[in-house]
């Protein structure tokens, strides 16, 4: 049975210099080439992921995630993961990747984190 896509939409973030990439679906193996596309080309100095809709996360899903936060890591960006679901956070704990992310349960909470 063929994995459903997942969609990402790209949109402008609250300020200049931010980006919002809202994902919908699963983040595998066989969904996550348009989201690592977008990660590497992006450019802002705020990167936003908004997980709300995302149920599930693969080994490779979370190996996409890690390399979005080495990116933009060494160039002194910051990115955060917005509505992340316990399955996706257990995943990210289990692997021992957690502590690289800034969690927020919403887009409100992500701004005030971002101009605190």
């Amino acid at each position: 049975m063929p994995q459903e896509p997942l969609v990402v939409e790209d949109i402008p973030g609250p300020k200049d210099g931010q980006r919002i990439l809202r994902l919908t679906g699963r983040l595998t193996m066989s969904t996550l080439f348009d989201f690592q596309s977008r990660v590497r080309t992006d450019t802002s100095h705020v990167l936003m992921l908004d997980f709300t809709n995302v149920p599930y996360v693969d080994s490779a899903g979370i190996g996409a995630l890690v390399g979005a936060y080495v990116t933009h890591q060494k160039d002194g960006r910051s990115l955060y993961l917005i509505g992340v679901n316990e399955r996706v956070q257990n995943a990210l704990k289990v692997t021992r990747v957690e502590q690289f992310f800034r969690f927020v349960d919403s887009l409100t909470a992500a701004e005030q984190a971002i101009n605190a």
